[in-house]
């Protein structure tokens, strides 16, 4: 468990720690005097991002949801990265989805060397806020081309493509509500009043990134539920159409089989003994069907 960067005048310490190695992370406990039950939830692939400050320990612990840049089509998922602040140590917890984000510290610090531990945490996570956008205008092209083809033609395969889609902003939105919720609890927290203007201003940037991002999935979300909607309208009114169809034609077919029937009985019947009897039931079946179809066509008006 190696000190990646110092900055601030030498005085603060970040060290990154990789979720897979078990050895570093039970150091967290025993040198840096971290609760086991943290560490737990930073391993928790499934932890809602939250916030705690534990004033007697003085260790300010949160998870911080981030997305998934690994390329796996249309479906976006988001993972826990965490962060830890202990006296004069800022430790975080990194998986090998959220390496990236390692990087873009590493960039940031590298040209603003002069940093606090909180100015450069908030910073972090208006970075990590700021990695999801290029996700959700990704999603937006993708919607429109999809979109393009329904119009041509509703295919299953177009279909499917809109439903990964919907499947995917859910993962974006709730992620994108949590870290907002938590930029909103640190300044509940009894630390905040302890900040500088300094941290308190660029928390104010992390939190607007936050909001502008939560709104922007949000409409997304509004959009492809409607879209789906839509074609999930126009599916059931080519159904009703083709059903309509079907029932107008079974109708029809079956004023020929009852003339037909009826002249088919072995009893004396009318015609039955005149040459062009065949003839008529036809030219009446014809009629009759003619009469029905203008009949179906006005009602169907």
């Amino acid at each position: 468990m190696d000190i990646r960067e110092t900055f601030n005048a030498e005085t603060n310490k970040w060290i990154d720690i990789d979720a897979s190695n078990g050895e570093d992370l039970s150091k967290l406990n025993q040198v840096y005097g971290i609760d086991e039950e943290i560490i737990g939830y930073s391993l928790d692939r499934n932890e809602r991002a939250h916030v705690e400050y534990d004033e007697d320990t003085g260790v300010f612990f949160l998870i911080y949801h981030a997305p998934n840049l690994d390329e796996t089509g249309d479906n976006y998922e988001t993972f826990p990265f965490t962060f830890i602040v202990k006296d004069n140590y800022l430790i975080t917890i990194s998986s090998k989805h959220t390496k990236y984000i390692t990087t873009m510290m590493e960039k940031y610090l590298h040209n603003h060397h002069e940093e606090s531990l909180f100015h450069f945490l908030f910073k972090s996570l208006f970075l990590i806020t700021a990695a999801f956008f290029p996700l959700v205008e990704k999603m937006d092209i993708n919607r429109k081309r999809i979109n393009d083809k329904l119009r041509e033609k509703t295919t299953k395969e177009n279909l499917l493509g809109l439903s990964d889609l919907e499947t995917g902003i859910v993962y974006l939105v709730s992620a994108s509500k949590q870290n907002t919720m938590l930029l909103e609890q640190i300044k509940a927290q009894a630390f905040y009043r302890k900040l500088t203007e300094f941290e308190k201003e660029q928390l104010d940037d992390a939190l607007i990134e936050a909001r502008q991002l939560l709104e922007m999935t949000q409409l997304s979300s509004q959009i492809l539920q409607q879209l789906s909607g839509t074609y999930n309208n126009v599916l059931n009114n080519n159904l009703n159409d083709t059903m309509k169809i079907l029932t107008v034609l079974s109708v029809l077919l079956t004023l020929p089989t009852i003339i037909t029937g009826f002249f088919g009985m072995n009893m004396p019947l009318p015609l039955e003994h005149n040459r062009m009897g065949w003839i008529i039931s036809i030219g009446i079946s014809l009629v009759s069907w003619f009469i029905l179809s203008f009949i179906l066509r006005r009602r169907m008006r």
